[in-house]
């Protein structure tokens, strides 16, 4: 083999080199964006799979929360309600209802401080020592007389 011969297969061994360093990049590439895509799509699969329960247990407390609301506006006309209707005055925090026993015969004998819940709620703090004070009868009357200059 002479010179230029061991020349030419030299460079053509260099450039099969340099091709097939540039095609494996390429493919490997390719693969790796393939497996990345693949891998990217399976998480947002993943990902939109926890935000639709999340936005349905959002929706289920929703709903529960409005029909809580609901039924403590409509508890004193509910057939099992224990007082009179027209004697219930609702507050809505912290206690739903003050009921005015005897207000519909104009003779007010007691004052019941009713909450309402629904399914399996409980009561807040605030709404525990509410009932601890009413229960302990630390309840007390103030008048509060407007200046007359406001009233003016």
């Amino acid at each position: 083999m002479n010179d230029s011969a061991l020349l030419l297969f030299f460079v053509a061994l260099v450039a099969m080199l340099v091709v097939g360093f540039i095609l494996g990049k390429r493919l490997a590439t390719s693969q790796m964006q393939s497996r990345f895509e693949s891998f990217a799509l399976s998480k947002q699969n993943e990902w939109q799979n926890m935000a639709d329960i999340e936005k349905k247990k959002s929706l289920q407390k929703s709903r529960a929360v409005v029909g809580g609301l609901f039924s403590e506006q409509l508890a004193p006309y509910l057939p099992d309600f224990p007082f009179d209707p027209t004697e219930a005055r609702f507050i809505g925090k912290p206690v739903d209802f003050m009921i005015f026993r005897g207000l519909a015969q104009e003779s007010i004998h007691e004052v019941v401080f009713v909450e309402v819940k629904s399914g399996q709620s409980k009561l807040s703090s605030i709404e525990r020592l509410l009932k601890q004070a009413i229960l302990e009868r630390r309840v007390s009357w103030f008048e509060y007389q407007v200046p007359e200059k406001i009233t003016r």
